[in-house]
């Protein structure tokens, strides 16, 4: 009796990976609803990602010049972290204009949340210096 080898499964094409709109406009930094309904209307794979980021269209240039701003674009250009926008009111999208006219304002809440921000990124440096200091030392020591 002899035996025939088993043939091997059949390989599956790969299916190209997606996301959400919701996501890509996120990775794009940009405001979900300002984009065109096409975009909004179905998933968004990870080489039309990738085009739109190599080749922008007009639209998105036009978004991430202009705006409305998604929170995250709005702290980064304010130099703030989204929580200090929502603890001074600021809960909508932004155009860069609007975001231009705070900078000219110069708030004292800018000031003090700008200092809250200088103050935690002094505190991750340091945290992220000890912990490479540990490791290195960690390193050194002989194993027991």
């Amino acid at each position: 009796m002899t035996s025939e080898p088993t043939p091997a499964p059949a390989r599956r094409a790969r299916t190209p990976q997606t996301m959400k709109p919701a996501t890509a406009a996120a990775k794009l930094g940009v405001y979900l609803p300002a984009t065109p309904a096409e975009f909004q209307a179905g998933p968004v794979s990870r080489e039309q990602l990738d085009d739109l980021q190599r080749n922008p269209p007009e639209w998105l240039t036009e978004l991430r010049r202009n705006g409305p701003h998604p929170r995250s674009v709005v702290a980064a250009r304010l130099r703030i972290s989204t929580s200090a926008l929502a603890r001074n009111g600021l809960t909508d999208p932004l155009s860069t204009e609007q975001i231009d006219a705070i900078v000219e304002e110069s708030p004292e809440w800018l000031h003090r949340e700008r200092a809250t921000q200088a103050e935690v990124k002094r505190e991750e440096q340091r945290l992220r210096e000890r912990d490479a200091a540990r490791a290195a030392e960690g390193k050194d020591r002989p194993r027991r």
